[in-house]
């Protein structure tokens, strides 16, 4: 049947998977380092995937496609409390809600999946987090999160080019202050140089306070 759905510019689509995390029937996937349109019958045709995209990458056509299966779609939502992708469905307006509350006001969160120019950006206050931190203290998201856009990576195992996009970041958006929060682990001693640096390099003056974490689950004095 000839239908509206979906179209992915691939020349444009940088591979971030925001789209994908936004595809309430789980119709997209990540592959090859391109969002893809994989299942005909999952997309609704509505677009909740166009405009979360950074890159303006997603727009509508029409053509010859599955009919929407909205059967199948409430039938794999049923069955787990993930998209059909594995990512978390940040546009379930439960989650949203949640989320706005105490955890979550942006997807995604990884150093080296987040774009550039992501809208969120915008006159953030930013927390950047080395990724064990909110296992090793219970109340990372209640102290930490609020109010606040949010990246985490780990200086010792991410490749550098995740941590190299910070002073890109710094340089295209306003950001407004920066907490870093950190373990007391010697892996984690070269965060605030790498975030300092990058703020230096970007030329722009952004304040920045630290929080250590320790091992059992503390904040340092």
């Amino acid at each position: 049947m000839i239908r509206k759905i979906i179209r992915i510019d691939e020349l444009k689509c940088n591979g971030c998977g925001i789209c994908v995390n936004a595809c309430y029937e789980g119709a997209l996937a990540i592959i090859n380092g391109k969002a893809k349109l994989v299942r005909d019958e999952y997309c609704d045709g509505m677009g909740n995937c166009l405009p979360v995209c950074p890159q303006s990458a997603i727009s509508f056509e029409e053509r010859e496609a599955a009919k929407y299966d909205e059967i199948s779609v409430l039938s794999r939502k049923k069955n787990t409390d993930k998209s059909p992708t594995g990512s978390f469905i940040i546009n379930d307006p439960e989650f949203v809600k949640f989320g706005k509350k105490d955890i979550l006001e942006q997807w995604p969160i990884q150093m080296r999946l987040v774009p550039v120019n992501a809208s969120f950006f915008k006159d953030a206050d930013l927390v950047i987090a080395a990724d064990c931190t909110a296992f090793a203290y219970k109340d990372f998201h209640k102290d930490f999160t609020k109010g606040k856009k949010m990246l985490i990576g780990c200086p010792k195992l991410d490749p550098p080019e995740s941590f190299y996009k910070l002073k890109e970041i710094f340089s295209v958006n306003d950001i407004r202050s920066i907490t870093i929060v950190k373990m007391e682990v010697p892996c984690c001693g070269g965060l605030v140089r790498i975030i300092s640096e990058a703020i230096a390099d970007s030329g722009k003056n952004i304040t920045f306070e630290t929080v250590t974490i320790t091992i059992d689950g503390r904040i340092a004095e």
